[in-house]
């Protein structure tokens, strides 16, 4: 025998989890009633300035930064066999294949049985030249942008250069450049799988 009565809004609560309705009323209000939008799993919305979505039944913020972790990070197990990552190789193979080092290893003994090797190996050196000249653009464009007005000498004396040069000319230039590198390096790319 119970010491505790039940009471109707306990046994509504109950039966609204075990229906999956954990966000249902069990009660009855007067008055003010807010708006109630029910979301789905992988909705995504903006509430009171935030970025929402459910994953796993769960509601959760989204961040800005869930991108960069998703790709900086490196999983527990290989996407590709599930195996647990756990090699030294493994981190480094993750970052540029997305899989474990074993998976590359397999893959790319598969293209060399094909004959396709050195056509994946061109197409990764071409994708590595476009990260260098991502990585000299912004380089340059900094140098040419820092003040020309002075320069702190190793003796700690200020020096003031008369001159100067045309930031606008040399950072325009510096674009056009590497942006006529990096169509280059695209035709090229194009030009291999084609």
């Amino acid at each position: 025998m119970l010491k505790k009565e039940f009471k109707r809004k306990d046994v509504d609560r109950a039966r609204n989890l075990l229906m999956g309705k954990s966000g249902a009323s069990s009660e009855t209000q007067v008055g003010y009633k807010k708006k109630r939008v029910d979301y789905k799993e992988g909705d995504v919305w903006v509430e009171n300035k935030k970025t929402w979505t459910i994953k796993d039944g769960i509601k959760q913020t989204v961040s800005k930064m869930d991108a960069i972790k998703k790709e900086i990070f490196m999983p527990l197990c290989c996407p590709k066999c599930s195996k647990v990552m756990k090699s030294q190789l493994d981190k480094p193979n993750y970052k540029i294949h997305k899989m474990c080092f074993n998976c590359v290893i397999d893959y790319e003994g598969k293209l060399k049985l094909r004959g396709e090797y050195d056509n994946y190996i061109k197409n990764l050196q071409l994708k590595n030249s476009l990260t260098l000249i991502d990585e000299f653009e912004g380089h340059f464009l900094n140098l040419a942008n820092q003040s020309s007005n002075g320069y702190v000498s190793e003796h700690g004396e200020v020096e003031r250069w008369k001159g100067g040069v045309d930031v606008d000319k040399i950072t325009s230039e510096i674009s056009k450049k590497a942006d006529e590198a990096r169509e280059e390096i695209k035709k090229e790319l194009t030009n291999k799988e084609d």
